[in-house]
């Protein structure tokens, strides 16, 4: 008799920074295409991996530090970087993780001189490159207070107006985006709560904003999320755009 045997899913290495972090979409596709998470906190005291050997990749997320902060966890997971980079293992950052990226090739993460952010709904353009990847949606959620220059090497896959460098690839694996497209409803409920005192900043849109934005735009976007996922992760079960029946928000 053939005895069956049970192949352990792929692991995709998973980074946030708050206790109460969550990848939100992000995971949710990512469960359903078929791999594990292993979902890790630098903030806590979480160590990440020598090698990701035993991994189909990492995302790293956003959180409300800055990527030139002197932490020393800043510093470590900036370092760690190049654990994807050498082994050419499939890395996407978010906001943060994006900005950690451009630190780690050179680049340069700062705020606007007349002090202008991106919190709320604005518009995206991609550009030929980005065009000849994937749909973009023409309008994305942001919520940050510095852009990022683009590293050396790579390439432009999407701009905007007040912060023009909004997603990029750099090599064959390694890509950064400055929006966000993994917030859940509930996670954006929580962001306009929490984040509200940031609302007064120049450019900033006020909070019931953020919600009303999010029944016009957020189809698209969640669209554009499963499929960048699979592109980005070479899913083991490509996701169908559309079909996500674990996030109803």
């Amino acid at each position: 008799m053939q005895r069956l045997v049970k192949r352990d899913k792929p692991k995709i290495l998973i980074v946030m920074h708050q206790e109460t972090s969550s990848p939100g979409r992000v995971g949710h596709l990512l469960l359903e295409s078929g791999f594990e998470l292993d979902m890790r906190r630098p903030p806590l005291g979480d160590h990440l991996p020598e090698t990701l050997a035993d991994h189909a990749g990492a995302v790293v997320f956003g959180g409300p530090m800055s990527a030139n902060d002197t932490d020393a966890f800043v510093r470590r997971e900036t370092e760690w970087l190049k654990v994807p980079l050498e082994e050419n293992k499939p890395f996407l950052g978010i906001c943060l993780g994006a900005q950690m990226l451009v630190n780690h090739l050179g680049g340069r993460v700062e705020g606007r001189d007349d002090g202008q952010v991106e919190i709320g709904w604005y518009p995206l353009k991609a550009t030929e490159a980005g065009k000849a990847l994937i749909d973009w949606p023409d309008v994305v959620y942001q919520f940050h207070r510095e852009g990022f220059s683009l590293p050396s090497g790579a390439t432009l896959l999407a701009t905007a107006a007040t912060y023009p460098n909004q997603a990029f690839r750099y090599g064959e694996n390694a890509w950064g985006i400055q929006f966000h497209a993994e917030l859940t409803r509930v996670m954006m409920q929580r962001w306009v709560v929490r984040g509200a005192h940031r609302f007064v900043l120049p450019g900033a849109q006020p909070g019931r904003d953020h919600l009303g934005g999010r029944m016009i735009w957020d189809f698209h976007l969640k669209r554009w999320l499963a499929g960048l996922l699979d592109m980005v992760f070479h899913s083991p079960h490509p996701h169908v755009a559309g079909q996500n029946q674990l996030e109803t928000g």
